[in-house]
């Protein structure tokens, strides 16, 4: 049962035709799994395989898993970039909120007004509110959009953060030996047996220990020197 778990575990790295006919044997689909890359595929055939019952292979294969969600949490510099995201977020948020009240009064300040004002001035006053629907949709496109600034932001104040989690992860897995370390939330497993390590906290204790281990010592600021007291 082992040389026949890792005859197919090595077939399944290089034949990736028959990754997907495992897909179809199990009746998922890739889109389904929501998997994108060809390791999670993997990862997710590795797990089918280990839940149906190939206990014995943990001797031949050591297996671990974390959960991202959980370490994206609780990871300080990750809390911090999704910190500065939401801030930045709100920032806009309010610019867009006023663009909207003031094109609402200069709405309510045309019908007031209508009836007071030439036809030449009343056009004048529906361009001006014309151009601020204009400008304000531009704002929330170029914010919002499929190609916004949000998007923008959150991948150049996360990008960073994810190097870090996955170099710790290679890190951990090679210290400690894993052949593979599977992800609970990208990955689709629906089930981890107990007896697989949960290497979650390990891997939060160790980007914790490298932003402790970043922060400049602090230091007491001298008092100023004395001015010395002229001379009698």
């Amino acid at each position: 049962m082992e040389a026949a778990f890792c005859f197919w575990t090595q077939f399944l790295t290089r034949n990736f035709k028959f990754v997907k006919t495992l897909f179809k044997m199990f009746e998922l689909s890739i889109t389904e799994a929501g998997v994108k890359t060809f390791q999670t595929w993997l990862g997710v055939c590795l797990a089918a395989v280990m839940l149906v019952g190939v206990n014995s292979a943990s001797a031949q294969l050591k297996l671990g898993y974390i959960d991202s969600q959980k370490i994206l949490e609780k990871y300080k510099e990750a809390q911090d970039a999704q910190k500065q995201l939401q801030d930045l977020n709100k920032r806009w948020e309010d610019e867009a909120k006023n663009m909207q009240q003031e094109l609402q009064s200069k709405l309510e300040e045309l019908e007031s007004q209508a009836l007071l004002l030439s036809e030449e001035r009343k056009k004048e006053k529906e361009n001006e509110l014309q151009n601020l629907n204009i400008r304000l949709q531009q704002f929330q496109q170029d914010k919002w959009g499929n190609q916004g600034e949000v998007f923008a932001e959150r991948a150049k104040l996360m990008q960073p953060v994810i190097d870090k989690i996955n170099a710790v992860i290679k890190k951990v897995g090679s210290e400690e030996k894993f052949d593979y370390i599977f992800d609970v939330v990208n990955g689709n497993i629906l089930h981890v047996s107990d007896s697989q390590p949960n290497l979650t906290d390990k891997v939060l204790e160790e980007l914790n220990k490298s932003v402790a281990t970043a922060k400049p010592a602090s230091t007491t600021a001298k008092p100023p020197a004395a001015t010395p007291k002229p001379k009698n």
